[in-house]
């Protein structure tokens, strides 16, 4: 069963969200009404990381998150911390996050990894070449597939031999960052390579500036949410860990009708005279 991340943006300069949630108040009110909607993790982040954003020092990014990882964690919601700063990610290990979501894969800060693999939490690597700011102008690829396999493969090679338990790595491809739009379907079409690598992998699409090629011209953003729930199906039937999206209970919904439909599936196809199953009644589970 592919889990949903839901995103929980604890700043003022979201792309997605427009700052709705930037006070702690507000942030742990929609944190609760996230697990209301189905989300079985949370995502804290107190940085935006949408391209052309700037940087925010690590104090002012804890002053943000801290508190409502705090606060969600005594509700025992299940807390992903959204950094690429190995010391909010240490702090909101203290504070009771069980995930460290770093976009960069370890990248933007050479201790993330000694913290990941002291505090022991599960680690989301991303697909990442460079922070908001450049992302967009180191976009080529040979074959965009391959190319972010061989580079998540160096960053899983780096992780590890600092001491990051593998059964702990979860790969993000990444998408959105430093991929122009034929580069992130490319990749949605092959999630299931990314599975074949054997570690869990997240998928995160959502509310992405790449959606809004499939919708009409000047849509707003919150229309990019049935898109996202369904490439969160797509993901669901590549075997993704998780998704990761701001809409909630549409991607609960979208992959609610997904497992019914895989339920109705018969166990055992039934045998044409021969003994060869018929062919429109594979179980493609």
């Amino acid at each position: 069963m592919t889990l949903i991340m839901g995103v929980l943006n604890v700043t003022p300069d979201s792309f997605s969200d427009g700052g709705k949630w930037a006070s702690t108040d507000a942030a742990i009110e929609h944190g609760l009404r996230l697990r209301a909607d189905g989300a079985d993790l949370i995502d804290i982040g107190g940085e935006s990381t949408r391209p052309g954003a700037t940087r925010v020092p690590p104090d002012e990014e804890q002053s943000r998150v801290i508190p409502v990882i705090t606060e969600l964690a005594r509700h025992g919601l299940r807390l992903s911390i959204d950094t690429f700063n190995a010391a909010t990610a240490r702090a909101a290990a203290k504070a009771g996050a069980t995930i460290i979501n770093d976009v960069s894969g370890g990248l933007a800060d050479p201790d993330m990894a000694a913290i990941a693999a002291d505090t022991g939490l599960t680690y989301v690597a991303m697909h990442w070449r460079g922070h908001a700011q450049q992302m967009d102008s180191v976009t080529a690829y040979d074959d965009v597939v391959t190319d972010v396999i061989a580079e998540l493969n160096v960053r899983v090679a780096a992780l590890t031999a600092a001491g990051v338990d593998l059964d702990r790595i979860v790969l993000d491809p990444g998408l959105g960052f430093s991929k122009k739009t034929e580069h992130n379907w490319q990749l949605i079409n092959r999630l299931d390579a990314f599975a074949e690598l054997g570690l869990p992998v997240l998928v995160g699409a959502s509310r992405k500036r790449f959606l809004a090629e499939v919708l009409p011209v000047g849509a707003p953003v919150l229309e990019r949410d049935l898109p996202t729930a369904v490439v969160s199906v797509l993901a669901a039937q590549a075997g993704a860990w998780a998704v990761r999206v701001h809409d909630v209970a549409a991607t609960r919904a979208a992959l609610n009708v997904l497992a019914s439909v895989r339920q109705s599936m018969p166990r055992v196809p039934p045998e044409l005279p021969g003994g060869a199953p018929s062919p429109t009644q594979w179980n493609h589970d």
